[in-house]
């Protein structure tokens, strides 16, 4: 195998140039996100299922060097590849950020691991190590990746990151096929493509305690929530370094009419108070001034103990039936999972997650909907 570093439009458009499909590639990134909202990233690897085993070759594209990146959206929006990527969340972020457009269809290695019973969150070191007997290098997993020039060892570490997963995807697809399980994974991640986009719950919705907030304290925790998103992203800085989870919580429950009541609000910055005082008033003004038609209803308490007594008993089904499937059980069902049909079943109005479709609905959502409703035992 060898590694190319990619540091012109011109050598990027010539991956792209060949005349036959690569029908999968296998894609990583190196990014840094410490003091910003949005990660920054350093380097993007390519390797071609297309390559003929003498001559795979990990393309190492350097995105500080590249101005056009309309190859790479060609192909990541090219559906006849296939593109193969390792415990995707991040890197999707990065891509929606950087590109613009998202890896379809994706296939997610870790995810795909589960579904064949594999273990559940299984790193890439890991896996590699399960399906190749080979133990790679971990030196350079914290390396600053926005660094130029990128070192010897650098490159070596990011290439291994997708000629060794070209291997691994050649086997866990062979076993997906085998075992019926390459739509499954193909479906899950189309689900994680959809989720970037179709979030199931807002910020404020997170934070520990709003369910304690009344309608109209919750109104003012949402708006703050969503004032600090904004300014995070206008920024680029970690929402925290705006203002945390508890800070704004103390702000939805301050009666602050004025700056200097304002500075009263434990562990509100006085750079905020300066900057968007003002702001900050107005929009806490505004929720006081909604009518009570417009607020929002409360945030359903955690779950009572017969609930989580029934959660036990849901976990225990969830368990006999990934024993049956050889598979995961955290992959056929999560504690949010359980949590959305318990109160669902409770008569609580819920936003169905997308995954509740497609494979999971007739092996797990459906059987767990009908034993909460008592119509089988």
């Amino acid at each position: 195998m060898q590694r190319v570093l990619i540091e012109s439009d011109e050598a990027l458009a010539q991956i792209f140039s060949r005349d036959t499909s690569p029908g999968a590639v296998m894609v990583d990134t190196e990014f840094m996100r410490r003091n910003t909202f949005y990660p920054e990233v350093g380097l993007l690897q390519l390797c071609f299922a297309s390559d003929p085993p003498e001559s795979e070759t990990a393309w190492l594209v350097d995105p500080t060097k590249i101005s056009d990146v309309s190859p790479l959206v060609d192909c990541f929006a090219d559906t006849s590849v296939l593109k193969v990527l390792h415990s995707a969340s991040e890197d999707l972020e990065v891509f929606q950020r950087w590109l613009g457009q998202l890896p379809v269809p994706l296939f997610d290695s870790q995810r795909a691991a589960a579904l064949l019973g594999m273990g559940f969150g299984l790193g890439y070191r890991a896996l590699v190590q399960e399906i190749c007997d080979v133990d790679l290098p971990k030196g350079e997993t914290r390396s600053n990746w926005l660094q130029r020039p990128l070192t010897e060892s650098q490159c070596e570490y990011a290439a291994q990151d997708v000629t060794w997963l070209l291997r691994v995807w050649r086997e866990l697809h062979r076993r997906c096929e085998q075992a019926g399980r390459l739509e499954w994974v193909l479906s899950d991640g189309n689900n994680a493509l959809a989720s970037l986009s179709l979030s199931d719950s807002e910020p404020h919705e997170k934070i520990k305690s709003a369910w304690k907030l009344n309608p109209r304290q919750l109104a003012t925790l949402a708006a703050v929530c969503r004032w600090r998103e904004k300014t995070a992203k206008q920024r680029n800085k970690p929402r925290a370094w705006i203002i945390d989870d508890q800070t704004c919580l103390q702000v939805a429950l301050s009666p602050a009419i004025s700056p200097q009541e304002l500075s009263s609000i434990d562990g509100l910055p006085a750079g905020v108070i300066k900057h968007h005082g003002i702001e900050l008033l107005d929009l806490m003004e505004e929720q006081r001034s909604l009518p009570e038609t417009a607020l929002p209803e409360p945030l359903p308490s955690p779950l009572n103990g017969e609930q989580r007594g029934r959660m036990k008993e849901l976990k225990s089904r969830v368990r006999d039936e990934a024993q049956r499937l050889g598979v995961e059980p955290e992959i056929l069902a999560s504690k949010r999972d359980y949590e959305l049909l318990l109160r669902e079943a409770a008569g609580v109005a819920i936003r169905a997650p997308q995954h509740w479709s497609g494979w999971r609905q007739d092996l797990v959502v459906t059987p767990l909907r009908e034993f909460l409703a008592g119509t089988v035992a």
